[in-house]
């Protein structure tokens, strides 16, 4: 997020210990790093917050998408009742049952 290298801490932890002196500065230092776990503790919760509203609306979307490609029963099985009725055995052609299956009319 911020690019501090290990000079630039120093620096700033030196110009602390010279503008707080040694008696305060572990206190502030304290107060400091409990005011930042706050923080990123209230922005992790509102990422998850923001996270979870853009989930659920997608789900939502979802949802009606999904509504409105279901076809109503009757469509269903229509479409059914068409496609068995394309894969059934025409009446015109013979079937051909373990019995019949070796023997050739001529």
């Amino acid at each position: 997020m911020f690019d501090v290298g290990f000079s630039e801490m120093l620096l700033v932890a030196l110009v602390a210990l010279l503008v707080l002196g040694p008696e305060r500065l572990p206190k502030v230092a304290r107060e400091a790093a409990l005011w930042l776990g706050k923080a990123r503790s209230v922005i992790n919760s509102a990422k998850a917050d923001i996270k979870r509203e853009l989930d659920l609306e997608e789900l939502k979307e979802l949802r009606a998408l999904n509504q409105s490609m279901q076809l109503p029963l009757n469509s269903q099985l229509a479409i059914l009742e068409d496609a068995s009725a394309k894969t059934e055995p025409s009446k015109a052609e013979p079937e051909l049952t373990p019995a019949t299956a070796g023997k050739v009319d001529v």
